[in-house]
């Protein structure tokens, strides 16, 4: 089998903030075994893909990296999601990847690269579906051997503030996601994720606290706390209130400024978990709910519970404990059965809810999922008429609740200092998703990571301009 040593393995993630996480556990898996690893495929001699499976656009996106990487000559590896859910079919459709690997084969990935790179056949990933892998009662799902990135732990006897921290980062930065938990005990009729990313399993708390000790030594000052569905943190440990405790200790971590929370089902949050998220010293009020819609037609065709009522009324509860918190959600429209009044119904709840971001999905089906034989299906022209209409009400509206934000005072995390100015985020402004903010004014000597006070001046749509107090 070749050496690894001093071979080049160049790692490009798609997808979500998980998908990055698990690229980091890949990393320092094949940098422990010699490879370089890089994000640069230009010059790799081998390419990892690590895939996304969610919806159509984020596979077409996968497949044509997959092509695109493979232009260079490298040996193409597809992982992730999408090579997950699919295995063999998308080895049998794409041959241009030498392998398509699953997440079995994460522990031993090294020996699977220089396998293939000595020439090598390797047998692509059989799907099954991973709920089925770990027992139904969640309290019992620790003791399982069953290979779940981001939750291998090695050495069990070592308490975790002294074991390696299976992780390297593939960009620097003062803000870095950390896993919680993995997988989801859901089962919306629309969601294929379940089936390719298994069972909800949580991390314990002490290895989510030595990794965030480990991420403020690298100098991370903001984390992102990432999963499925971060509201169901700790049943499977046998307590469903551990991310109120837990809250409090990262954020008083040294070096720690901000810690965020991201991926809460508006079903499953409790008035204590809203209260340490919109009260604890170092949290960031910020909700990032999951509504999906607010016609109750809809929500129960979808397997999911709330109405535009009882939105608002946790949007009101958040908003009585800390009146500026951040919130933001997702939506989709044309889903099987969707009627011009439930539009209607969902375009009253965004009016009323003042989100600061909205992302506006149109339906498709998704193989292996309940929607996707449901009867009474939306037309295609009928969706995108509706999703170009949703999708321009809530640019309007978020950039109106960017608006009342001036005047207002905020803490903006900087995240680049360059020729174009400083840039950060505040606290109602996760990664990537949510808008910027744009320091202006005394900005002289800032430098990236300091958390700054400012004063709202203007905006720009969803984006701040702010200058420091």
């Amino acid at each position: 089998m070749s050496n690894p040593a001093n071979r080049r393995v160049a790692l490009l993630t798609l997808g979500c903030a998980r998908n990055e996480v698990d690229s980091e556990e890949l990393a320092a898996r094949l940098a422990a075994d010699g490879w370089q690893v890089t994000t640069d495929g230009s010059d790799a001699e081998v390419v990892l893909v690590n895939t996304c499976g969610f919806v159509e656009k984020a596979k077409q996106d996968s497949i044509e990296t997959l092509l695109a990487a493979a232009d260079t000559g490298a040996t193409v590896v597809a992982t992730g999601c999408m090579a997950e859910r699919y295995g063999r079919e998308l080895a049998d459709s794409l041959p241009e990847a030498a392998a398509v690997l699953g997440f079995d084969h994460y522990p031993d990935i090294s020996a699977r690269l220089s396998a293939l790179v000595a020439g090598e056949k390797i047998e692509s990933h059989v799907p099954r579906d991973r709920r089925t892998l770990l027992p139904l009662a969640p309290v019992d799902r620790k003791a399982s051997a069953v290979v779940v990135p981001g939750h291998l732990v090695v050495d069990e006897a070592t308490p975790a503030h002294l074991r390696k921290v299976l992780r390297q980062r593939l960009t620097k930065g003062p803000v870095a996601s950390l896993k919680l938990a993995s997988g989801c005990d859901r089962r919306c009729a629309f969601c294929a994720i379940p089936s390719f990313r298994g069972a909800f399993v949580s991390r314990t708390p002490d290895e989510v606290l030595a990794e965030a000790e480990w991420l403020a030594r690298d100098g991370v000052r903001e984390l992102v706390l990432v999963s499925e569905n971060s509201t169901s943190y700790g049943k499977d440990l046998g307590d469903p209130r551990l991310l109120e405790k837990l809250l409090p200790q990262l954020a008083a971590l040294d070096g720690i400024v901000r810690v965020r929370v991201s991926y809460l089902q508006p079903a499953e949050t409790r008035p204590g978990l809203i209260e340490a998220i919109a009260t604890t010293p170092g949290v960031a009020p910020y909700f990032d709910l999951s509504f999906q819609h607010a016609a109750e037609p809809v929500l129960r065709r979808m397997r999911r519970f709330g109405s535009t009522e009882r939105f608002l009324e946790l949007l009101a509860a958040v908003r009585e404990l800390a009146p500026e918190a951040g919130a933001r959600s997702n939506v989709i429209v044309g889903f099987p059965g969707e009627t011009g009044a439930d539009v209607a119904e969902l375009e009253r709840f965004l009016t009323a809810a003042r989100l600061d971001a909205v992302g506006v999905f149109d339906y498709s089906d998704e193989e292996g999922t309940e929607a996707a034989d449901l009867p009474d299906k939306v037309g295609a022209e009928t969706v995108r008429r509706r999703y170009e209409r949703l999708s321009a009400l809530a640019e309007e509206l978020c950039a109106q609740r960017a608006e009342e934000r001036v005047g207002a005072t905020v803490e903006v995390l900087v995240e680049a200092v360059d020729a174009d100015g400083v840039e950060g985020r505040a606290a109602h402004q996760a990664p990537e998703v949510d808008g910027s903010t744009t320091l202006v004014g005394d900005v002289a000597g800032l430098r990236v990571g300091d958390l700054v006070t400012a004063v709202v001046t203007g905006t720009e749509g969803v984006d701040l301009i702010a200058a420091p107090a």
